[in-house]
């Protein structure tokens, strides 16, 4: 039993060993920083992010001018139709009675009500493309079945955060990617801002329509879509992780750099420009090349254990090797 308690403690002399080495030695090798980063030359931008989706900019139904059945389909979903064009033939009621009828007379009879009794043309009332067929070859309709939707063309509607809506303007770059194609980028501009909030949650947003430059062929209407608005963007801006920038008393901020291999540093003050989650542009107080040190977080020491490592074998050793909680030996008295 004692040999083993001592192998254990050996062991845990040697465990505290390491971590010292690890924690402190090599905390002391870096002088308590991370690694060093050069500043560099290079595009940053600065954006709003919103969340919306596609939606037609004009959306037309189109529906029949009295009930009948469906008798032909010229178009379906993805085609081009203009204004006036013929979508679809159909029977009214009345038609539709006289040709069932003449059916069960013969082929003549049915030919002789076909010509006497033309078919009803359906058109288009808006140039576009073709987003819905919702009907097929013989279907019984009304006056208020919706035959086809027609898109002028596809746009997406965002909404924005009423802390940001300020910073959106008219004719303002956007740049949309689709839950669907997330690695499909497609440029687009601010064409509409609306003037009514809608609240959600006790959160206030508007919305806000951009138009693409292209519409690309994968574009569906309700496809969720992630829309960032562009605020400022740099081209040759000098930039430094944005870890390396620390917040100082004052408003102030600063960037420590690495002095040489001894383990000195200097703590430098500096004037930002555009920030990311990720950059910082530096517009005073760095030059390219420089190195700064960025920190993965600050370390923390552990705090020392409230009982001894051998714990786990027992309620702990006390002073004199005996084991604490043990219930204390009655006392001898005299002639007993």
């Amino acid at each position: 039993m004692k040999r083993a308690m001592i192998a254990i403690a050996a062991a845990v002399l040697v465990s505290g060993a390491v971590w010292k080495y690890e924690f402190t030695g090599s905390r002391r090798d870096r002088g308590g920083h991370g690694r060093s980063v050069a500043a560099a030359v290079g595009p940053i931008e600065q954006s709003i992010d919103a969340t919306g989706s596609v939606a037609p900019q004009n959306r037309v139904e189109i529906k029949p001018p009295v009930g009948g059945r469906i008798e032909q389909l010229l178009v379906d979903e993805g085609d081009k139709v203009k204004t006036g064009q013929i979508t679809a033939w159909m029977s009214s009621t009345d038609r539709t009675a006289i040709l069932d009828a003449a059916r069960a007379q013969g082929p003549e009879q049915v030919k002789k009500w076909e010509d006497a009794y033309k078919p009803t043309a359906v058109f288009a009332s808006l140039p576009g493309e073709v987003i819905l067929r919702n009907v097929v070859v013989g279907q019984a309709v009304d006056a208020g079945t919706v035959l086809f939707a027609v898109a002028d063309t596809l746009v997406v509607n965002a909404q924005v955060d009423e802390s940001d809506i300020g910073k959106i303007k008219l004719g303002q770059k956007a740049r949309i990617r689709l839950d669907s194609y997330p690695d499909q980028t497609v440029d687009g501009k601010v064409f509409d801002i609306l003037f009514e909030g809608k609240n959600v949650s006790n959160v206030i947003t508007y919305g806000v329509k951009i138009r693409p430059d292209r519409v690309p062929p994968f574009f569906r209407s309700q496809m969720t879509a992630n829309v960032s608005f562009l605020v400022k963007r740099k081209e040759d801006a000098l930039l430094v992780p944005a870890a390396a920038v620390k917040d100082g008393p004052g408003g102030k901020r600063t960037v420590t750099l690495p002095l040489g291999a001894d383990g000195q540093f200097e703590t430098r003050e500096v004037t930002t420009g555009i920030e990311t989650d990720e950059q910082v542009e530096i517009l005073n107080g760095l030059t390219p090349g420089d190195k700064v040190v960025v920190t993965a977080g600050q370390y923390q020491a552990q705090k020392a254990p409230e009982s001894s490592p051998l714990s786990f074998m027992g309620r702990g050793m006390g002073r004199g090797g005996a084991q604490q909680g043990a219930a204390p030996k009655p006392k001898k008295t005299a002639g007993k």
